[in-house]
């Protein structure tokens, strides 16, 4: 089976700046998949060029199977869209925003109801797209962008600037699109989200890939102090190395029920990228 989405040695540059560097990955069918890093990272050019807005200098890039500066109609209607510029028209009301797509995509006006109902803006359907909240304008943007089902979604920094319960909203239904079918393809600089939503991840620093992989699998192969930390019920805080010499200890602590909680010492994501490129994701 041919990936969903391929980058092959792909390079970038404006004018003397150089904004990705041979970067190489593939997202299968059915994935989430995080290209993480932060602000300027090169994370909205690769979506640019993955969905043939923007021509790369060298390298190959495809998705769907179709080489991406030769997309197809076909292809274009199994693609779905969340990017930084909304895109809305802010004088029309919620239903009349999705309407220009279900007509666009030649969807029976029942579609409408149906995906604001989705993301919960059924109470919102009149409401004017440029009176809406932040966290209702994305969600809009959001149901755009499945209205038609699409096999292939394409979300840069969805919940960026977003409430914890919005954001959370949201997490919910990435994951109900992904059982649903559609491979998601995820930009972010919020780790924590990636380690949440994400099968696989590539770490992008300045233009390249400094890491891919499972994000769990990235964070215990970053661990190199292999301790834990035993919090008792005293407050008292016990550092151990994760090791035989700490069994007895360890067994004592739970027999004389003194345990409050016990950590292992794994960095999380963003400890990792910061290891791997000492720069944070501000």
């Amino acid at each position: 089976m041919k990936p969903v989405i391929c980058m092959d040695h792909v390079s970038k540059s404006f004018n003397d700046k150089t904004v990705l560097k041979d970067v190489n990955f593939s997202v299968d069918e059915g994935e989430i998949f995080g290209l993480l890093g932060p602000s300027g990272a090169g994370k909205t050019t690769v979506i640019n060029i993955l969905t043939g807005q923007l021509r790369k200098d060298r390298g190959d890039s495809s998705i769907l199977g179709e080489n991406s500066e030769r997309l197809s109609d076909e292809a274009h209607e199994k693609i779905g869209m969340v990017l930084e510029n909304s895109g809305l028209y802010p004088r029309l009301s919620c239903y009349d925003n999705l309407a220009v797509f279900a007509e666009i995509f030649h969807l029976p006006k029942t579609k409408i109801k149906d995906v604001l109902k989705k993301v919960k803006l059924e109470d919102a359907i009149k409401k004017p797209a440029s009176k809406l909240s932040k966290g209702m304008t994305q969600r809009l943007v959001l149901a755009r962008a499945i209205i038609h089902n699409p096999k292939l979604l394409f979300l840069d920094e969805p919940t960026s600037g977003l409430d914890p319960n919005t954001a959370l909203e949201i997490h919910k239904l990435i994951f109900e699109l992904r059982e649903n079918g559609a491979t998601i393809f995820l930009t972010t600089h919020n780790m924590e989200e990636a380690t949440k939503l994400c099968h696989r991840v590539s770490l992008l620093n300045e233009g390249e890939i400094v890491e891919c992989g499972q994000p769990d699998a990235l964070c215990r192969k970053y661990n190199t102090e292999k301790s834990v930390d035993v919090l008792l019920k005293d407050g008292q805080s016990i550092h151990l190395p994760c090791d035989r010499s700490s069994a007895k200890a360890i067994s004592r602590y739970f027999e004389d029920e003194m345990v409050e909680s016990i950590h292992s010492s794994e960095p999380n994501l963003e400890t990792v990228f910061i290891k791997l490129t000492g720069r944070d994701l501000q």
